[in-house]
């Protein structure tokens, strides 16, 4: 992706209008490039077709009014290393480079960037074993990374605990996701790109002809859906996703407002590497500020973000019924996955799995939920297993993103850009079927 300055511009969201469109009552417009969703992934996407295909055209359908209202701006705003995933597997590729591109970016482009690392603590000698597997994974994936003493842990974070080991990651950064995919939209407007906000998908009505929520018909000589929470929804209306649903999970945090600062380095537990979610941990953030989290608690509809905001009963009879699924089967151990993260409501409880990181804390100073954000999980409904890898599924016409997992954000210039080599480029795009990376 292509590097210049973003600091100092003002984000101005464009609601559905730009100049030269025709009344939606018109002719079908045309473009070479249309991508559904201007979070992260497409914004990087477009970036990416702008400056590999110059002389082609690229529009951005978005349902909200501006960018980054969904996962991309409600994300723990974290730059991951790449040292927890499988050795040489995609995932571990995208997080690795995507950490040194958007670290890079940040600091071309004025945005603001926290380089405060992490520690991985173990709590026993089980976990401990688990931090030597990490330590491999890192070695393998080229990853920066080494394994502390109980000492040296103290020295890098004084108020960070560990059984004996810990891992130490001084590339992990913080950032301000919103700023970051701010910067890239104006970057797509200046060039000439198109986005029409306050717009979204509605339905398919020919080969590659959509029609939008405010019935427009564009037709599109690639369509990419990168719609998120929304992404099976629309490739099923394309053929594709026929294997998987999106079930949602909420994820909160607790703010620290005490008047001391408790962490200075992001300290998280071992994960279970079996689990998509990494546990309970600190996150300090891009403007040096403490919380704690996140939940993965089972949401029932797709924006289930808080009350009945966005209630939507056909979502919340499908979600639920795969939900009561899982958790009669206990595929991937759901019931005492919900049990658990429902339990966290209970802020000493929460505040509790918190206190076994660290030597001392301040529980009273946890004291405000933060703005809730949801994961659009993949669900396998053949298996029963949510897909933890990056599914892809496409032909010549469409590209679908049905699972851009975490940590997406930090993996998307690499990402995105393998998507085109693989799917979109004329030269290179995929003849049918998907890729799971």
């Amino acid at each position: 992706m292509s590097i210049s300055a973003c600091y100092g511009m003002v984000s101005r969201p464009q609601y559905g209008t730009t100049p030269g469109l025709k009344p939606h009552n018109m002719q079908t417009e045309n473009t070479d490039y249309l991508i559904i969703g201007a979070g992260i992934i497409g914004l990087a996407l477009a970036s990416q077709i702008r400056e590999k295909m110059p002389g082609k055209t690229v529009l951005l359908l978005e349902k909200e009014p501006d960018v980054a209202f969904h996962s991309s701006g409600r994300n723990s705003g974290v730059l991951h290393a790449g040292f927890y995933y499988t050795a040489n597997s995609l995932k571990a590729r995208f997080t690795r480079d995507g950490n040194i591109a958007l670290r890079k970016y940040c600091k071309e482009n004025g945005l603001a960037l926290n380089e405060c690392g992490k520690v991985v603590v173990a709590g026993n000698e089980t976990e401990l074993r688990s931090l030597y597997e990490l330590e491999k994974r890192g070695a393998a994936n080229g990853v920066e990374i080494r394994l502390i003493d109980a000492k040296e842990l103290s020295e890098i974070e004084p108020n960070a605990k560990t059984f004996e080991k810990a891992i130490y990651s001084p590339t992990t950064a913080t950032v301000d996701p919103v700023e970051i995919c701010s910067c890239i939209k104006e970057r797509l407007l200046a060039s000439g790109t198109r986005i029409l906000f306050a717009e979204g998908y509605k339905a398919r009505i020919g080969e590659n002809i959509i029609k939008t929520t405010k019935g427009r018909l564009i037709k599109a000589g690639h369509l990419v859906n990168a719609a998120g929470l929304y992404a099976d929804k629309i490739a099923k209306d394309f053929g594709f996703s026929k294997k998987y649903v999106i079930i949602p999970f909420k994820g909160i945090y607790l703010k620290y407002s005490g008047a001391d600062t408790p962490l200075k380095v992001n300290v998280y537990p071992v994960p279970d590497l079996k689990n998509p979610f990494l546990g309970v941990h600190y996150t300090v953030t891009v403007d040096g500020h403490v919380k704690l989290g996140p939940t993965a608690i089972p949401a029932f509809w797709r924006e289930n973000y808080g009350g009945f905001a966005d209630f939507s009963p056909a979502e919340m009879l499908e979600i639920a019924g795969y939900e009561t699924w899982l958790f009669l089967t206990n595929s991937f151990g759901f019931r005492s996955l919900a049990a658990d993260e429902m339990r966290k409501y209970y802020k000493p409880f929460f505040v509790g799995l918190g206190r076994k990181l660290v030597k001392d804390i301040n529980a009273a100073g946890f004291n405000q939920w933060s703005r809730p954000g949801i994961r659009a999980q993949l669900l396998n409904t053949t298996t029963l297993e949510l897909v933890q890898d990056f599914v892809v599924e496409g032909n010549r016409a469409s590209t679908h993103i049905l699972n851009a997992v975490s940590p997406a954000f930090t993996g998307s210039f690499p990402f995105t850009q393998w998507i085109l080599d693989n799917y979109i480029h004329p030269d290179k795009a995929a003849a049918g079927g998907g890729i799971q990376g």
